[in-house]
């Protein structure tokens, strides 16, 4: 009865929709947790509108993880421009599994925890404005139970990375093919 009862509350808090039509039409594939790939649950790769009904998700345009990250919260997407993405593309998903409101992340210019360092505690549009010299940011400590998504472009904009709690001594560990960083902001709409 408790297993049951736990599972049942997993599925209220976690659910993603993704949709092969525009505006929530077509078929669909409902998520509830990690999936590595969506052909092994019958779903092609074809995403035109998501679903967000609730947590806050990582999706990657390619099956086991891998690819384009893009950071969805709860909320409708009706087509894919509106989750920063330029196809249709979808493979993989997970739920970020890490919520709070204790948020610290230290971000440091070189590999290895080296180099200038900067510490944000809150949402940073544009690290230069803060004191960053640099646009590189090549390793990142994330302290807390927060989770924080880096963009490439100032305002919260261009690729996205999202890093959770731990340690990631280069930029390759958060699947960047470049240490361009330029703002960041915190995962807060969780449920």
């Amino acid at each position: 009865m408790y297993a049951c009862l736990f599972v049942c509350v997993i599925h209220f808090f976690l659910q993603i929709c993704f949709y092969e039509g525009k505006c929530f039409t077509g078929r669909c594939l409902e998520v509830y947790g990690d999936c590595d790939n969506f052909q092994d649950r019958g779903f092609m790769n074809r995403v035109n509108s998501i679903r967000v009904e609730s947590g806050a998700w990582i999706c990657y345009d390619h099956p086991d993880f891998k690819g384009q990250q893009y950071i969805l919260e709860r909320g409708e997407y009706p087509e894919f421009q509106r989750w920063n993405s330029h196809n249709d593309h979808m493979g993989s998903c997970k739920p970020i599994r890490m919520h709070g409101e204790h948020y610290r992340i230290e971000m440091f210019e070189g590999c290895n925890y080296s180099g200038q360092c900067m510490e944000l505690c809150c949402d940073c549009p544009f690290l230069q404005s803060r004191g960053f010299t640099k646009t590189c940011v090549n390793s990142v400590r994330v302290y807390g139970d927060g989770a924080w998504v880096m963009y490439e472009e100032p305002n919260f904009r261009g690729r996205m990375y999202i890093v959770e709690r731990g340690n990631y001594c280069s930029h390759n560990e958060w699947q960047a093919q470049n240490p361009n960083i330029q703002s960041i902001r915190r995962v807060v709409n969780y449920f």
